[in-house]
């Protein structure tokens, strides 16, 4: 049951509510009696997870005289187990309860891990909510997807009729190796009450299916009897952009999300996967969709993508997310191998005493603080750092941080300032610039307002804004001095790779020695309009409550026509002077800069790249730390590729307020001063004589 974004596990009762993000899931109601809570008659330091195996005298044979332990098994299955967990009332799904006390890995039975415990209550509210294709799981390494998945793959598949449930990883090899792996042996090693009718080999390489073996017809048997298998199967597919496609799915399991590379496109694959769930309009199938982040330039971009389209905060008006997923990321200190204890709690601070691991081995230092000791043995090697961070990740942030090398700024400076916005709760305020009253060019003003267009981290006092001169009956920009503008507008057009480009705009303060937000990005705005004379609206608000002129590409005309009809011609900067070439000074005669050209390009790049180093990060010279706050911009610049700029809108528009900043000098002539070769003497002031 659902409500808005509140899932109910139980119609019957509602007990703990769950919180992930802007999603509210309410657990069963704790049973009333304890004696229907697993380990009641223990102390509570014996109550933990210990898994009871079945029967020994339990066979085929003689099933009908467990009669009574089968039907309890399949109702934990279906409804799942309430146990003390050290005193602790604990909630299991069953899907839960099938992975630890039913499937088999390649250690034997898994633990109880209360980080999985979450994941599997997450996973039970996207198959309960209607608008949700399933998850999509941020994870670090080691953290047991691959099995939790296949465990659940194989739960669903022996119990459901007529459905197809199919595999995909980074590589057709990965998928195979899943299948045959973990899922064939989970399901060869369930008991045989869970076990339904298969068709084919007891081993199989490439589908395992739940029919009836066809039989012929003989003398005796002269026709066909209705069967009572499932008719349901599990395979796998090569990696490629059109897995699947067409076929009907009640379970996609997508392993290894991050990582695929090459021609082979995650997007594309999921664009294509996701209707392979649907009947119509309606979602009959789910995706479990997990991995570690890959570089991004190795496929952790495009899951990336997936993974922020997936905020179930974040729907549209038929309410789904723009993936259809849900997101879910657990930190790497709430699931480290090895920092379990053995009621399955992560240790993440540093005990007070040493504890007992559920590995039997003493833990007396806390994840988090292990994590951070191999971070500071790594922090003089940024590259091997950089793959930790993303490895065991903290915060999503750093499960999606670019290579170093990959790319061409100081990104090391760029996440220390990252990091500090994050740990200190740096925010800035989103909002909206309007016109007062409604009516145009009377004033603007600022309106916080959540679901606003720009960001802000700092405005001028209220005597500095909507300041306008006046000349030759034309408006001028009245602090053009101290602030400017970058933009990278937007025509209707979609980029080479399909996307449809968002408009961007930053403004920056210059260098004051009287104002605390010199040399600063104070205003960001990255959005698309339905239409563009909305965006080009919102440029003139900005300017004008700024008091800035604004630097655009002119590539796209639009914003340049739009602000002369405004009459705000004059906000309009001419290209800065260091970015012409001997060929183009002289002979622009629009406002603005191109978008292109070696001299722009290298200057824009050249541009960012001075202001990380001066203003990014750590300044090692005085132990402070940037003022950089807009962590979108941060992060835009960390993935920069300077020959694929159509991607980073931010940092277009963020290297073109800085360009626009820029003093120029311009260089002094060198007075050229001939000096013959051969020295010339005159007669001036000497007597002359006549030679005889």
């Amino acid at each position: 049951m659902q409500e808005n974004n509140t899932i109910y596990l139980s119609e019957e009762s509602h007990g703990e509510v769950m919180k992930f993000d802007n999603l509210k899931i309410v657990l069963p109601k704790k049973p009333r009696y304890k004696k229907d809570i697993l380990y009641h008659n223990l102390p509570k330091a014996k109550q933990k997870w210990t898994r009871i195996p079945p029967p020994k005298a339990l066979t085929r044979a003689n099933a009908s005289d467990f009669v009574d332990y089968i039907e309890e098994e399949f109702r934990r299955r279906m409804d799942g187990l309430w146990f003390y967990n050290n005193g602790v009332p604990t909630y299991i799904t069953g899907s839960h309860y099938m992975f630890i006390q039913w499937s088999k890995i390649d250690v034997g039975y898994p633990d109880y891990r209360d980080a999985n415990r979450t994941f599997f209550i997450f996973w039970e509210a996207c198959k309960l909510d209607k608008n949700s294709y399933g998850m999509c799981f941020l994870k670090n390494r080691r953290s047991g997807f691959s099995y939790m998945a296949s465990s659940e793959t194989v739960n669903l598949s022996t119990m459901t009729y007529e459905s197809r449930f199919g595999i995909l990883s980074k590589t057709g090899a990965d998928a195979k190796t899943m299948f045959t792996d973990k899922v064939v042996r989970i399901y060869r090693n369930y008991p045989f009450f869970f076990q339904p009718i298969q068709d084919g080999s007891s081993n199989p390489r490439v589908e395992l299916a739940f029919r009836e073996p066809a039989k012929k017809i003989t003398k005796n048997q002269k026709h066909i009897e209705e069967s009572e298998a499932l008719n349901s199967s599990i395979d796998w597919k090569n990696t490629g952009d059109n897995s699947y496609d067409g076929e009907k799915l009640k379970l996609l399991v997508h392993d290894e999300a991050a990582k695929w590379i090459g021609q082979n496109s995650i997007k594309k694959n999921w664009g294509v996967t996701q209707t392979c769930l649907l009947l119509g309009r309606k979602i009959v199938g789910k995706c479990m969709m997990g991995s570690t982040a890959n570089k991004l330039q190795d496929g952790g971009s495009e899951y990336k993508d997936i993974f922020y389209d997936s905020n179930s905060g974040d729907k549209d008006l038929n309410g789904r997310t723009r993936s259809g997923l849900y997101q879910l990321f657990i930190p790497a200190q709430d699931n480290l191998e090895g920092f379990i204890d053995e009621y399955g709690y992560s240790v993440v601070e540093t005990p007070d005493k040493p504890v007992m691991g559920v590995d039997e081995m003493i833990i007396d230092v806390g994840a988090k603080n292990y994590i951070q000791n191999r971070r500071d043995a790594l922090k003089n090697d940024t590259v091997a750092l950089s793959e930790f961070k993303r490895q065991f990740p903290f915060t999503i942030e750093e499960a999606f941080r670019n290579d170093t090398q990959s790319c061409i700024f100081d990104v090391e400076r760029i996440y220390q300032q990252m990091d500090y916005n994050e740990v200190n709760s740096i925010t800035t305020t989103r909002g909206e610039f309007i016109w007062k009253g409604g009516v145009r060019d009377a004033e603007v003003i600022w309106v916080p307002h959540a679901k606003g267009k720009w960001d802000i981290s700092w405005v001028p006092e209220t005597q500095d804004q909507n300041v306008i001169g006046s000349r030759f009956n034309k408006k001028f920009p009245g602090r053009s001095d101290s602030l400017v503008a970058g933009c990278d507008p937007y025509d209707h057009d979609t980029t080479t790779d399909g996307r449809r480009s968002d408009a961007a705009a930053h403004v920056f303060h210059k260098f004051s020695m009287s104002s605390d937000a010199s040399m600063q990005f104070v205003c960001e705005y990255i959005n698309r309009p339905p239409k563009s004379e909305i965006f080009y609206e919102d440029m003139i608000k900005m300017c004008v409550f700024y008091g800035c002129q604004i630097l655009v590409e002119n590539n796209k005309v639009g914003i340049l026509k739009y602000f002369e009809n405004r009459g705000y011609y004059e906000y309009l900067m001419d290209r800065p002077e260091m970015t012409h070439t001997e060929w183009s000074r002289g002979k622009q005669k629009t406002k603005g800069i191109p978008g292109s050209g070696a001299a722009v390009i290298n200057a824009q790049a050249e541009a960012i790249a001075t202001y990380i180093y001066d203003h990014v990060g750590m300044n090692t010279a005085t132990g402070e730390m940037g003022r950089c706050y807009f962590n979108v911009l941060l992060d835009d610049w960390s993935r920069f590729e300077i020959d694929n700029r159509t991607k980073y809108d931010a940092s277009i528009s963020s290297s073109l307020a800085l360009l626009a900043s820029q003093k120029y000098i311009k260089p002094k002539k060198e007075l050229k001063v001939s000096s013959p070769l051969v020295k010339r003497y005159t007669n001036k002031g000497m007597s002359s004589k006549k030679i005889r």
